[in-house]
């Protein structure tokens, strides 16, 4: 696997514009998040490093902050107009929230794929694999464009399932398929991080396998965060996990961060050992 993934010549074209490549898989770091809603405090100095080429799990009750801080490491939370945040976010060392650095930068290096499949529903699955391009104004010609939506289909393991009916409505796929599609979409950028919230939630058990064995094929070519409240698919998914909680109505904290086999068997802190074991939440 070669360390750099770029849009080839081949793909673009020789007349086209040159595309960034966006690089290898990052490494990325929270530092001192503290995020409110209003007043309303929902997380308070939270620091995680989470490392490049691994899948970080992160777990905890409903309501301890999770999501809003996945939406905050790329920038998705400043879109909320009561939001506010502290701290830094470090992709590789950069503080995306730099003044200067671009949100679309951010975004097109960190993807999202959300906990409910979000493919556009009238347009063909060619097109919504290919739509991150136009949002971002990549050109391709139109050999580039048919690889790409191939690449990335594969690389979402859907390829072999819609490779005859490529033309056809995204809205037409089952669940499952719709959040490889979704994957696809996200891959099509060249993204060094993906963040997935809940990814699986919707979807039955034969889904689930599937996204998961694409979460495990993919985390060799992206840095994957993903939060989840089943404790079995975080203990088969992860390298590193992170359990968040908010305790009598107090802002998010994350109580142990470390390795997912010592989380789950070796916890530090007897509120996770209690979490990972099923005792609440």
């Amino acid at each position: 696997m070669p360390d750099t993934v770029t849009l080839t010549e081949d793909l673009l074209g020789p007349a086209e514009p040159a595309v960034r490549p966006a690089g290898r898989p990052a490494s990325l770091e929270a530092d001192a998040i503290s995020a409110w809603f209003g007043d309303h405090k929902v997380l308070d100095r939270v620091s995680l490093t989470m490392p490049a080429r691994e899948v970080t799990a992160l777990i905890g009750p409903s309501g301890c902050g999770k999501s809003t801080f996945l939406r905050i490491l790329n920038r998705m939370h400043e879109l909320i107009g009561s939001a506010s945040l502290a701290g830094r976010v470090l992709l590789d060392g950069e503080d995306i929230y730099d003044r200067g650095r671009r949100i679309t930068h951010a975004r097109r290096q960190i993807g999202m794929v959300f906990q409910k499949p979000n493919p556009f529903p009238a347009m063909s699955l060619y097109d919504n694999v290919l739509a991150g391009l136009k949002l971002n104004g990549i050109k391709a010609t139109r050999r580039g464009r048919d690889d790409l939506v191939e690449e990335c289909l594969t690389r979402a393991g859907l390829w072999k399932e819609v490779k005859d009916r490529l033309r056809q409505p995204g809205g037409a796929l089952s669940g499952g398929q719709q959040q490889r599609l979704c994957i696809a979409r996200s891959l099509a950028v060249r993204p060094r991080v993906l963040l997935m919230d809940e990814p699986c939630s919707a979807l039955d058990p034969t889904s689930t396998r599937r996204i998961e064995e694409t979460i495990a094929e993919l985390s060799e070519e992206v840095t994957i965060v993903i939060v989840t409240h089943n404790m079995q698919q975080a203990a088969r998914v992860s390298n590193t996990c992170a359990f968040f909680l908010a305790e009598q109505g107090t802002p998010g904290v994350i109580v142990e961060h470390g390795p997912t086999d010592a989380m789950f068997n070796s916890p530090q802190d007897p509120r996770t050992s209690d979490y990972v074991n099923g005792r609440f939440g």
